[in-house]
């Protein structure tokens, strides 16, 4: 009789930090890879249009919150800045030490750095996996200096309701099944499709966004809508 394979541990939609930093350090060996795989290669573009809406330029500080294996930090140094990648999963962190970033095991919600220490600060995928997305956003704010930036890279609504049917139906069917196959820790992926499936839409972030101590919160729609990028900067 073949064992079973072990599925991994998930956190829950509560998003208990330490439930979710065990699961990201479960799935942190092949976390790239099965990113790639189960966006048809979507995440290379999301990460170029995000550290385009970013602007950062040569000699900004920029924070990258809940970076991970720093794999969307790289690109913000290649622009010329000064970019930390912050996660609170050290198996994140550890599975990109090859990336020659400076990188900060932090908690989102109780950063480890000085008011306005950062021209920019963005996070991409990340602030989902919060257990308190308003707080988040607002510490995000108190290190970001006057008219700093934001940028929010994260699972949205498609605009077209054929298409949220479709986009749902991968959600629930194909995307465990590359799991299964794929991952460290698959059940990781079944929190993914939950937790998008929960998250609010474009309006309902910038809302949110804009309460934190943010103005000028705008949107822009990549691949129909899947993901979005919020742009905003502080007051």
């Amino acid at each position: 009789m073949t064992a079973r394979r072990d599925r991994g541990s998930r956190a829950g939609l509560d998003k208990a930090p330490a439930d979710v930093a065990a699961m990201f350090d479960a799935v942190a060996g092949r976390y790239d890879l099965t990113n790639t795989l189960m966006s048809v290669g979507q995440d290379r573009g999301w990460r170029r249009a995000t550290t385009a809406a970013l602007g950062a330029g040569t000699g900004d500080k920029v924070l990258d919150v809940a970076a991970g294996t720093a794999v969307s930090t790289v690109p913000l140094t290649a622009c010329g800045a000064f970019a930390v990648a912050s996660d609170f999963s050290v198996g994140m962190l550890s599975a990109g030490a090859s990336r020659d970033v400076p990188k900060v095991a932090a908690d989102a919600l109780a950063l480890p750095f000085t008011d306005e220490s950062f021209d920019a600060v963005t996070i991409s995928f990340g602030l989902r996996n919060v257990s308190d997305v308003d707080a988040a956003l607002a510490e995000f704010a108190r290190v970001t200096r006057h008219d700093g930036r934001l940028v929010v890279c994260e699972f949205s609504r498609p605009v077209w309701s054929w298409f949220d049917r479709i986009y749902s139906e991968y959600l629930l069917r194909p995307l465990p099944w590359i799991a299964d196959r794929v991952s460290s820790n698959p059940e990781a992926y079944r929190y993914l499709a939950e937790s998008i499936r929960a998250w609010p839409d474009q309006r309902m972030l910038a809302d949110r966004i804009g309460a934190a101590g943010w103005v000028d919160v705008g949107w822009r729609n990549l691949t129909f809508g899947i993901v979005a990028l919020h742009r905003a900067t502080r007051s």
